[in-house]
């Protein structure tokens, strides 16, 4: 017997055990993963700038990645690009608090210092290093979470810290070996002095507003030095014919950039005088600074700095100077890409190749006793009871980068020894070993090859 199936009674569909796929989530535009072997030229980077830093007495700061919103409006300035276009700001949902990822780490540096009364016996020196984010178009060398290295010296009036700071820069360059680098150098002056030099530029500027493009008319009450900045080709005569601001300064501030310039010239560090170099934020005074390439287009500045001797009080401290620099990690990255000097990758030192799971704790207790000694081993791993053949775990340990090879062979660690062999010559010499002296040989075989690389070299 059959039965009609009428539309309300329509057969359902068989549902599929199988779940249904989720969809794959990527990360935030402009906020990129670090994997390795890059995070490897990161870690080069951080540990050369942790030495020099080791050197100059300047200790590391860490600041939260949240702030107060008003802490950057009232240290930047609420006309900025910064704090008008690009800071990621929103409202904390569970207490209605402002709260703003940080767009800069300045600002953090000085409000830590105050909350926490460290100038109370002197001043000090200090380093950073992390994400900052700011809403732009990502682009090569800019993007929305990038990363900063700065120092900071806070509490320090004399024109020396200044060049102190810039020379710690020169000094990184030269350790990283950094080419085709520029240094601009240009003083801002007091207060009082900008503030003649920006009567007379209005001035300048609103005698010629039919070339002034819309957004140096937006600013030219607001913060007119910006447009000094403007990279708009049919404003660049107006711009160069503007007073200069070096020329509005007084005789303390002109004395303070001679100190500058004459302790980078006895130090033999090349600049060019740059009036219009103005940098980013209100809070700077007096000395101002940038390091400039021209390798990676219109992302040129890879360090910027300058005086902030008023921002302290912005935030609400004892008036103190202060001066500090930033530099961009991933345009310093890039830079040493484009000239052919980021240092590739380096492998560990030994690879252990494990022909058999019954030979598993020898290998820990061997590679445990060599890592304890300093030296780099991987282990190899492999699926289960079974560890791989041969022929692949050679093929893993090559890919490693590994200079040397350690094989638990059974025959091996029958008469008490393993297999050294060299994965770097060419010639893949190989030796026998007892273990008790696995680690000694494997020392010395790595200081072999290290002192004839940089024969080689």
């Amino acid at each position: 017997m059959t039965s009609e199936l009428t539309p309300n009674h329509a057969a359902e569909p068989v549902k599929s055990s199988k779940p249904a796929k989720a969809q794959a989530l990527t990360a935030v535009k402009g906020m990129n993963d670090l994997l390795p072997p890059a995070s490897a030229q990161w870690e080069w980077l951080e540990d050369k700038v942790r030495g020099l830093m080791a050197r100059h007495a300047y200790r590391n700061l860490r600041t939260p990645i949240v702030e107060p919103t008003a802490l950057f409006v009232r240290g930047l300035g609420e006309v900025t690009d910064i704090v008008e276009k690009e800071m990621y700001s929103f409202e904390d949902r569970l207490n209605g608090e402002q709260l703003t990822l940080r767009p800069e780490a300045t600002a953090g540096v000085v409000r830590a210092v105050v909350e926490h009364n460290m100038l109370y016996d002197g001043g000090k020196r200090l380093y950073y290093m992390g994400p900052m984010f700011r809403h732009e178009r990502p682009q090569r060398g800019r993007y929305r979470q990038f990363h900063q290295i700065g120092a900071e010296a806070l509490g320090f009036p004399g024109a020396e810290v200044d060049a102190e700071l810039i020379l710690l820069a020169a000094t990184l360059w030269q350790e990283l070996g950094l080419q085709d680098v520029r240094l601009e150098l240009n003083s801002l002056g007091q207060p009082n002095e900008r503030a003649a030099h920006r009567t007379a530029l209005i001035a300048h500027l609103e005698a010629h507003a039919d070339v002034l493009d819309e957004e140096a008319k937006r600013r030219l009450h607001s913060n007119p030095l910006r447009i000094l900045d403007t990279k708009n080709p049919a404003m660049q005569a107006v711009v160069e014919a503007a007073p200069k601001l070096i020329d509005f300064l007084g005789e303390a501030s002109l004395a303070h950039f001679n100190a500058v310039k004459a302790i980078l010239d006895a130090s033999g560090v090349a600049y060019r005088i740059n009036p219009r170099l103005v940098r980013g934020m209100d809070y700077y005074n007096l000395t101002v600074f940038e390091f400039v390439t021209d390798r990676l287009g219109s992302q040129g500045t890879i360090c910027g700095g300058g005086r902030y001797d008023y921002l302290i009080e912005q935030v609400g401290g004892k008036p103190a100077p202060a001066v500090g620099w930033a530099l961009g990690v991933e345009r310093v990255l890039e830079l040493l890409k484009e000239q052919g000097t980021l240092p590739e990758a380096v492998g560990p030192d030994v690879y252990a190749i494990v022909p058999d799971a019954s030979a598993l704790p020898v290998v820990f207790k061997t590679i445990q006793t060599l890592r304890a000694q300093g030296m780099s081993v991987q282990m190899h791993a492999g699926a289960g009871e079974g560890m791989g053949s041969m022929k692949s775990q050679f093929k893993k340990a090559d890919g490693s980068g590994a200079q040397f090879a350690l094989i638990f062979g059974g025959d091996e660690l029958a008469r008490g020894e393993v297999t050294l062999k060299s994965l770097r010559d060419g010639a893949g010499a190989q030796e026998a070993v007892p273990l008790v002296d696995v680690t000694t040989r494997v020392a010395d075989k790595l200081a072999q090859s290290l002192a004839q690389n940089q024969t080689t070299v």
